[in-house]
């Protein structure tokens, strides 16, 4: 079970880093759609 169990480390990065990938994404889109 510990070797599957993930650090408390990387955790909030991830957690902070993946919303912020896909919000990106989700604005880079709904600009791209509104220029063309």
């Amino acid at each position: 079970m510990t070797a599957f169990s993930l650090p408390p480390i990387p955790v909030p990065p991830v957690g902070l880093i993946f919303p912020a990938i896909t919000m990106a994404s989700l604005f880079i889109y709904i600009e791209q759609d509104e220029i063309s």
